[in-house]
């Protein structure tokens, strides 16, 4: 079993460059950088999990897997642009987003969030 709980070490994390190709990330303010880890599943699989850290900043881009995320630490508005939908994301909040959702991610603090992904021709 993992646990992750709001302000717990996560330990060490990648960067993870907005460089996939499928994700078409667009930066549309600031400098954000993304960094994570994936703890279990990924590439040559259906299922992954994991963490995810981005710094203050706004990008758009296509989610993929259908992902449900917990917020361990910081603050985000998330707005999913075919609904115009948003949701404003802090320690504690979970939220599902679904496989090939356009997204902008609004990052107002440091956030880090623990996830689950399901991509059902795998990742």
């Amino acid at each position: 079993m993992d646990q992750y709980k709001p302000g717990d070490d996560v330990g060490a994390l990648d960067f993870w460059p907005f460089d996939a190709p499928a994700s078409q990330y667009r930066v549309t303010k600031g400098d954000p950088k993304t960094y994570g880890r994936i703890d279990a599943g990924g590439a040559g699989h259906t299922t992954r999990y994991g963490i995810w850290r981005c710094t203050i900043g706004a990008f758009e881009c296509i989610e993929q897997g259908d992902e449900l995320m917990t917020v361990l630490s910081g603050r985000c508005k998330l707005i999913q642009h075919d609904t115009g939908m948003t949701r404003t994301l802090g320690p504690g909040d979970s939220l599902f987003v679904r496989d090939g959702s356009r997204v902008t991610w609004d990052v107002t603090e440091d956030i880090t969030k623990v996830f689950f992904g399901h991509k059902a021709r795998g990742y």
